[in-house]
């Protein structure tokens, strides 16, 4: 069966899913397959929870309500593909090494206070989770703020033939996922295929024009840039208050002043908060509006979130870490104008041979640091913390039973480490 049948079956539907555990009724199920599992055999059960039709690429399993492919994935991204032609929405692109989903977040709230807005949810930023978003945006949305991930190269160009976006955004480039792009000049080879596409289609670029890197970039690249200084021809500067817990500050726009809080931890978010403000001012969003969104904006899922629990305050960041987040977190904790710092940080993962030297990087920051008490879990800072006199784990289980039976008390923690790890299981003993 031919995409634009497909399409049509779409049009009629509740929209589209890939498990069968969460399908609802009227939806069309897509049998992707993943490292451990075939998704063709989940497509009796999502038809008998009432999808309307599975696509399957495996004839082993059709049914009366089957549509058979070459490759249920294609079929996915060309189905989004299609959809993406008759949304009306201006399409936002996120990227970077880190912070995206915090910056995705914080534009669409911003956003959201003018205009229809749409935005991927969680972490649907790949190769299925793009397409999903563009599937799940509404006929009548005015804005689309799509994340773009990617660990190897060619990934992002991939993601932009797909959704097609007008202007987009560079958090920043680091050595995230660098065994996958082999160097940081893969990195930024990969991350730059977003400035690419906007160069060849007329796009826009926002971007931190304090960031070198990205300056570099925008010069070497991309014909139209609007720098988060200046967004709409009219100067916006921004400062804020490093030490304390929950980040905040103040903001000289058209010649008035105001201040803001937010309920995120780090002055790290400092360049997020600065890329909602300017893409919001851009598209003539008021000021008032810009900074009531930001700081009604709450994080989730472990991403720059406070905690405050009986006995300490959690500084909760550990969805995710490379070198340039974690050094970024610390940095900021260091900074906090409260006594007792505690930090138990997690191996950072995918770095290939960089490794041991960015661990160690790690190691000797918290070394020359305020804080006071450090305990690392994973086998690479397992191996290198007692040259450092840090207390060390090699799993996140061993750490919870050893802080179950010394537990800490009127501390401030912050905890920080790579998905892996899973460090969201000490917050139980915490």
């Amino acid at each position: 069966m031919r995409t634009e049948e497909i399409y049509s079956i779409y049009k009629k539907s509740a929209g589209v899913s890939t498990d069968s555990r969460t399908i609802r009724k009227g939806q069309i199920f897509f049998a992707l397959d993943g490292p451990n599992y075939n998704g063709n055999m989940y497509a009796a059960d999502a038809v008998r929870a009432g999808a309307v039709c599975a696509i399957v690429d495996d004839p082993d399993f059709e049914t009366g309500k089957t549509i058979l492919v070459d490759d249920s994935l294609r079929e996915l991204q060309a189905l989004a593909s299609m959809a993406r032609n008759d949304l009306k929405s201006k399409v936002i692109a996120i990227t970077g090494s880190n912070g995206k989903t915090t910056t995705r977040e914080l534009v669409a709230a911003v956003l959201s206070t003018r205009y229809k807005t749409c935005s991927s949810a969680g972490n649907l930023n790949n190769h299925i989770g793009v397409p999903l978003t563009i599937l799940s945006c509404s006929p009548d949305a005015e804005m689309l703020v799509v994340e773009m991930g990617a660990n190897h190269a060619g990934e992002i160009s991939r993601l932009c033939t797909i959704a097609r976006p007008h202007i987009g955004i560079i958090t920043n480039i680091g050595t995230a996922h660098i065994e996958g792009f082999g160097s940081i000049e893969g990195v930024k080879k990969a991350k730059s295929e977003l400035y690419e596409y906007l160069k060849k289609t007329g796009g826009i670029v926002f971007y931190n024009e304090s960031d070198p890197v990205l300056t570099e970039l925008i010069y070497k690249m991309v014909v139209k840039a609007v720098p988060f200084s200046d967004p709409a021809g009219t100067d916006l500067i921004t400062e804020t208050r490093p030490e304390e817990l929950l980040l905040s500050g103040r903001i000289v726009y058209e010649g008035s002043e105001y201040k803001f809080g937010t309920n995120l931890f780090g002055n790290h978010n400092h360049q997020n908060i600065r890329a909602a403000m300017a893409t919001g001012l851009f598209h003539d969003v008021p000021v008032g509006d810009v900074l009531s969104a930001i700081e009604s904006y709450v994080p989730s899922n472990n991403r720059s979130q406070v905690l405050r629990t009986e006995r300490n305050t959690i500084v909760c960041d550990a969805y995710n870490a490379n070198p340039v987040s974690m050094a970024s977190a610390i940095d900021s904790f260091s900074k906090l104008a409260v006594e007792n710092k505690v930090c138990i940080i997690g191996d950072m993962l995918e770095l290939g041979e960089l490794t041991g030297a960015e661990h160690e990087k790690i190691l000797k920051q918290i070394a020359n640091s305020a804080i006071e008490i450090c305990y690392t879990v994973g086998p690479v800072f397992m191996a290198l913390s007692p040259l450092y006199g840090f207390r060390a784990f090699d799993t996140v289980e061993r750490l919870v039973e050893a802080l179950s039976k010394t537990p800490l008390t009127g501390k401030t923690v912050l905890i920080k480490g790579s998905r892996g790890i899973r460090l969201e299981k000490c917050y139980e003993v915490l």
